[in-house]
């Protein structure tokens, strides 16, 4: 079974961390590799992470196993809260230099043949990873993905974000319609590079590129992912207006460049 790299690109989101975690290490899949880039969070992220590392080696939890008639007392079995095989956590610590830098650490640091990255607030369902793989190997695709669950601070679902079935069209000149929850090839940054920089819509941009260079994207039309929205009043530097209005400027320019692509290439 083939490794799969998620990486988690993390900013001063102490508190949601070891619950994106989770989500990844109990992941249905056998071979994940975690890669978590803290990019010079002010916050306690640092000990959060150490604090998980050490859960992670010594945390032990149980169920109701059996009832002994002759004590007349329910034993309990007894086992590590975390799968010890087929997982792997990898802590990078930088200075601040942006996410897409942060997610450029991190991938080039992935030693999985597929990758993926989710926000440290967000969450997988226990699906995801094996699901968009056999999506991908079933169908000969190089990217797929999924849909999402939009869901408050509190964890309360709002809405069900469902995306298109794949065209070059659908996912890149009307809007942006990728998404969040996705698997792709490592191998296509070998082709189309790794995230710029100077882009707000770092993922957009870098899917797009990937199209361009002619990668192969399928549409998987199940929930696979929670994606969390913060309450207004919470200053969270990834939803703040001021980046939504760069963010929305930056995707407008990226469909403009699409929409010229597809009347160049023709693309499908």
């Amino acid at each position: 079974m083939e490794k799969v790299s998620i990486v988690v690109a993390t900013y001063n989101q102490a508190g949601y961390l070891p619950g994106c975690l989770d989500s990844i290490f109990f992941q249905d899949h056998p071979d994940i590799e975690i890669v978590v880039v803290n990019d010079g969070s002010s916050d306690d992220t640092a000990q959060v992470l150490e604090a998980y590392q050490h859960a992670l080696a010594t945390e032990q939890t149980s169920f109701a196993a059996r009832y002994d008639e002759a004590t007349r007392t329910v034993q309990r079995q007894w086992h590590p809260r975390y799968p010890r095989q087929g997982r792997t956590l990898r802590v990078l610590h930088q200075e601040n230099q942006g996410l897409s830098m942060a997610l450029n650490a991190g991938t080039r640091a992935a030693t999985g043949a597929y990758v993926t990255f989710i926000a440290s607030d967000d969450m997988l369902l226990p699906s995801m990873v094996s699901t968009l793989l056999a999506a991908i190997r079933e169908n000969g695709a190089d990217f797929a993905y999924a849909d999402m669950h939009i869901v408050d601070d509190a964890g309360r679902i709002l809405r069900r974000f469902a995306l298109p079935d794949y065209s070059f069209e659908n996912a890149f000149c009307d809007w942006y319609l990728c998404g969040i929850c996705k698997l792709y090839k490592k191998s296509l940054h070998d082709v189309s590079g790794y995230f710029d920089p100077a882009c707000v819509s770092q993922d957009h941009d870098m899917y797009l590129r990937f199209a361009m260079d002619g990668a192969k994207f399928l549409h998987v039309p199940r929930v696979l992912a929670n994606v969390r929205i913060h309450d207004k009043d919470r200053k969270v530097d990834n939803h703040s207006p001021e980046k939504e209005s760069r963010q929305f400027a930056d995707s407008i320019r990226l469909v403009l460049a699409a929409r010229r692509f597809k009347q160049e290439h023709g693309a499908a």
